[in-house]
């Protein structure tokens, strides 16, 4: 039984069409990573590697967060997170709502690398678009190394449909270079059924997503990798 949040593509068959056109490659130049959430981290890693046959690699936990990720390589500068509850912490604080109640791995976010996260905070000020940041974050590896960044959270961010931004420490690795290979990101947009309006704000925001008119509103992405194509939404 297919899932409505996702279909998946097999070499030579098609189980479910998708209900838009998809054009090749269509993918935001600024994307940095997509979100996979979960309520186990173990079922959203399965999840995965049933699907496009690639494993996810423990990527290390989010102290006082109450989160805990795997992460995989989608090209140069992207990568997939899969998000869950960490067990071994007793609270959940995130923006990606409430992951114990995600039975079957969806999208619940994404985020855009910015140039410089103090100059995008300075042209959101001035274009009146309320946000939360820059703030500073940081995540230990498993081989302990320490990750750090900062993050800008936008007022609202539309259900999820907009991103947060992030900017890498230039001392800090990006997750993209050490993840495990051989996923490509080939298409990803935002469905809603007032396109219009959302991308006016797309466009202040200077993040070349492709807005659809869809009959939900919904984040689509396309993952393609050596056993198959996987197609996921919010």
């Amino acid at each position: 039984m297919i899932s409505r949040r996702f279909f998946l593509t097999a070499t030579g068959a098609v189980l479910v069409a998708p209900r838009i056109a998809f054009s090749a490659e269509q993918v935001p130049a600024l994307l940095d990573h997509i979100v996979l959430g979960c309520n186990d981290l173990d079922r959203g890693i399965a999840f995965v590697e049933a699907r496009v046959g690639m494993r996810a690699a423990f990527g290390g936990v989010h102290p006082g967060r109450g989160t805990q990720n795997a992460l995989l390589s989608l090209g140069e500068r992207r990568y997939l997170e899969i998000i869950a509850p960490d067990p071994k912490q007793t609270s959940l604080k995130t923006h990606f709502g409430d992951l114990k109640s995600i039975s079957e791995p969806r999208l619940v976010g994404w985020a855009a690398h910015p140039p410089d996260a103090e100059a995008l905070a300075k042209h959101l000020r001035d274009a009146g678009i309320g946000f939360e940041g820059p703030a500073d974050g940081s995540r230990q590896r498993p081989d302990g190394k320490l990750l750090r960044w900062k993050a800008l959270d936008l007022a609202d961010n539309h259900h999820g449909l907009l991103p947060f931004f992030i900017e890498w420490s230039a001392d800090s690795s990006h997750p993209s270079a050490d993840a495990p290979k051989g996923l490509r990101l080939t298409h990803f947009s935002i469905l809603t059924p007032q396109p219009d309006e959302l991308a006016k704000t797309v466009r202040l925001l200077e993040v070349d997503v492709a807005v659809e008119r869809g009959a939900t509103s919904q984040l689509r992405a396309t993952i393609t990798g050596p056993k198959g194509k996987l197609v996921v939404t919010s």
